[in-house]
């Protein structure tokens, strides 16, 4: 047994390539030692700015011996049958051997392969490991071939077995493996040399470089959180700027400064987003005002004066980032969100779709109709719904664009608006993701959900899906959300008549070639009447027909326009509820509610209400993983199946007419009994949506049916007899039908 050290020392690596680099070191290099037949005992990755470095543990010292048999063509065969086993086992014809088989004299290869040292086949795999290493950026310098992250400098690669320590020979590009390392850049950077992986470590802690990146990260997190306490204050958490300033530094050195008074009246966000994606700081925070009124930096080196150099000129370039962040502030605030908001009319959301000024109209006059629904004043939703992507003309989102929202939140609260539409500014965009925060107040989910409605909608209209795994406009994001925002607020939606609404104004958008006062009446009476009668549904033609008949006096010639305008909405409206249900398979699977269940309730009406659909699937499932439940789904399939069969050999359905008269036995009569009971119970129960009781109801059906089976043969000689079972079958089947579509669920 050996074990293995192998470090890449290099120019600076981007900390963003690090954590993926380690990884594909180590799985490359352990992949081709197993593969050439050398396993171990472990292995364990590390990297540094300017190191990645890999050590093996239990390494065999070389690889196994084999011997292997390979059955060949048979004695006669064509010469080219014979020439292509020879090459494929690397043999001539005398090597072989001739014996007897069953179809005859064969021939058979035996291939030895006698084992190799571990220091030979490392020799060969580390050098195609680095020429061929998977770097998202890579670079070539001076005049050799290789291309790396950054210039590399030295490859270290030793062997270390309890007779010594050996270096593994190899070359790549001029650049000879060694047993040689340095230290830290500017405190140690003399070459020194290694034997094993505990006693590099060790060194290259004393030459001032903290290998393992989690424990540069732990030192930074600490050393700054006790500065901060010291000083009465805390560190804003950052776990990304953590990782990424941990490989930034490999002798990581934390320093405290102080940010300017004439800053710290600007929103928190402000300073922290400046500090953060220019200077790579760290916000302190006081936890009795709010206010940031300090910055954590990380420095890669000790200096005799403590930081005081590092920390003056951080604080210069901060002054300087801060200052445009005040002025784009204070420039923001001379203007009014109004006029932000016309700006947005010269923006264009999408060539097809129009300006974000004619988005917003859309999103305003849609959180309008919602905001009942979810309790929410309708004035002041719509006011939100006009403003609350103001500040995207604003020079401080311009600058910085992640803070799109909060700054309409500062901007709408300094105009002393409602503080609900202060809110809504910012809660707008939620969630943003499975793990966002999802907004509960009312105005704010009215706006969210009209967003997200109107950007799904609008990129169905114009028929850019998503397709595979290409989302671009992130869709499938916007149905989570919307999903989200129903079901975690309890909101009762029916979600067919807003996605329809919105496809229309779509469609009027995308068709305004139309004289204004005829995209004005489209505008008003045909989305009025899509209010009164639920579009799409029964209702179309009374839509169309009333529609026309306001508007024949001036609009005698719009029966062909209108009825092309609204003849492809119904199916992208339909295709669009399909990818809501995609998505909510998929939330629910990660709920707990297996999928066939979530199909069974699908299968109903008002599928279109996630609020609903969710309660009737939670208590499907419990009900099912009950013995009850699941003994009862076993008749269901028992006598759906007899059902299926029956009606494709005599070509009629069986589902109504079953008589009591013509039942025979006790145990038909009982489940009659019991079917007209669990009817009388259940009907009512689903209109009052109460699934627990619906459930109840249709338990007290098992007992019946499981009677039924085990004593009353189905196929009678009495024709009568049969189909009227057949009947009362088909009873089962529409009693049980009324909570879920059972014969989707697995049994």
């Amino acid at each position: 047994m050996a074990d293995l050290l192998l470090e890449l020392l290099s120019e600076e690596i981007p900390a963003r390539m690090q954590a993926r680099a380690a990884d594909d070191l180590k799985k490359r290099v352990t992949d081709g030692l197993v593969e050439a037949g050398l396993t171990y005992v472990s292995a364990a990755a590390f990297v540094t700015p300017r190191r990645l470095c890999l050590t093996i543990e239990g390494l065999l010292a070389e690889s196994p011996s084999l011997r292997e048999e390979r059955k060949g063509p048979r004695v006669g065969v064509p010469e080219k049958a014979l020439e292509g086993f020879l090459r494929g086992v690397g043999l001539t014809v005398d090597q072989l051997e001739i014996r007897d088989d069953k179809k005859g004299q064969t021939y058979f290869a035996v291939i030895e392969k006698a084992g190799r040292p571990a220091s030979d086949i490392i020799a060969e795999i580390v050098p195609q490991v680095i020429r061929n290493f998977p770097w998202p950026k890579s670079m070539r310098w001076g005049a050799g071939s290789l291309r790396w992250v950054r210039p590399l400098h030295s490859i270290l690669c030793i062997l270390t077995a309890d007779d010594g320590t050996t270096v593994v020979d190899f070359d790549v590009d001029g650049i000879e493996s060694a047993n040689l390392t340095a230290g830290h850049r500017f405190h140690a950077p003399e070459w020194f040399s290694v034997s094993g992986f505990d006693q590099y470590r060790a060194a290259l802690k004393t030459a001032h470089v903290v290998l393992d990146s989690a424990e540069r990260a732990d030192h930074i997190w600490e050393d700054a959180k006790n500065m901060a306490f010291a000083n009465g204050l805390e560190v804003v958490e950052d776990a990304g700027l953590l990782a990424e300033v941990a490989g930034l530094v490999e002798w990581p050195v934390v320093l405290m400064g102080n940010i300017a008074d004439d800053f710290l009246d600007l929103p928190v966000e402000v300073l922290q987003t400046s500090m953060r994606e220019h200077q790579k700081f760290f916000s302190v925070r006081n936890p009795k005002t709010g206010r940031i009124e300090k910055f954590i930096t990380v420095a890669n080196r000790e200096t005799a004066d403590n930081g005081a150099t590092i920390l003056a000129g951080n604080q210069k370039v901060l002054f300087a980032r801060l200052s445009d962040a005040k002025f784009f502030w204070e420039n923001d605030l001379r203007v009014s969100l109004d006029d932000m908001a016309a700006k947005l009319g010269n923006v264009t959301f999408h060539n097809k779709l129009g300006t974000q000024a004619e988005r917003i109209g859309r999103i305003a006059t849609l959180a309008r109709e919602i905001a009942p629904i979810v309790g929410a004043d309708a004035d002041m939703t719509e006011t939100a719904a006009r403003i609350a992507k103001a500040d995207l003309s604003s020079e401080m989102v311009y600058e910085f664009p992640e803070l799109q929202g909060t700054m309409g939140k500062y901007y709408a609260q300094k105009a002393d608006l409602d503080d609900a539409i202060a809110t809504a500014c910012e809660a707008h965009y939620s969630p943003l993701g499975p793990s966002d925060v999802v907004p509960s107040a009312p105005v704010s989910v009215a706006v969210a959900l009209a967003d997200k409605i109107d950007t799904l909608t609008g990129f169905w209209a114009i028929d850019e899906k998503p397709t595979g795994s290409k989302d671009p406009f992130a869709l499938r994001r916007a149905a989570l959300g919307v999903i989200r925002l129903i079901l975690e607020n309890k909101i009762r939606l029916n979600l067919t008549s807003f996605i329809d609404a919105e496809l229309i104004r779509h469609k009027i958008f995308n068709d305004r070639n139309t004289d204004a006062e005829k995209e004005e009446f489209l505008e008003k009476e045909l989305l009025r009447e899509i209010a009164d009668h639920g579009v799409f549904g029964a209702a179309l033609q009374a839509v169309l027909d009333a529609v026309l008949k306001k508007g024949k006096e001036k609009f005698s010639s719009d029966q062909t326009w209108l009825e092309h305008l609204l003849e492809n909405v119904p199916e992208s409206c339909t295709n669009l509820l399909g990818f809501f249900h995609d998505r909510l398979k998929v939330y629910l699977r990660d709920k707990g509610i297996s999928h066939d269940i979530i199909d069974a309730c699908l299968a109903m009406p008002n599928n279109d209400d996630f609020t609903l659909l969710v309660n009737r699937a939670e208590a499907l499932q419990g009900f099912i993983k009950t013995d009850d439940g699941n003994n009862l789904l076993q008749g269901f399939k028992r006598a759906n199946n007899i059902l299926i069969q029956a009606e494709t050999k005599d070509g009629v359905e069986y589902s109504y007419g079953a008589d009591v008269k013509y039942a025979e036995t006790d145990e038909e009569k009982q489940l009659f009994a019991a079917l007209e009971t669990a009817d009388k119970a259940i009907a009512p129960s689903i209109n009052a949506e109460d699934f627990a009781a619906a459930m109840s109801a249709m338990a007290n059906l098992r007992a019946p049916i499981d009677a039924f089976f085990e004593a009353v043969k189905i196929n009678a000689d009495s024709d009568i007899v049969r189909r009227n079972r057949l009947n009362l079958l088909g009873g089962i089947r529409k009693t049980m039908g009324q909570v879920a579509d059972f014969t989707l669920i697995e049994g």
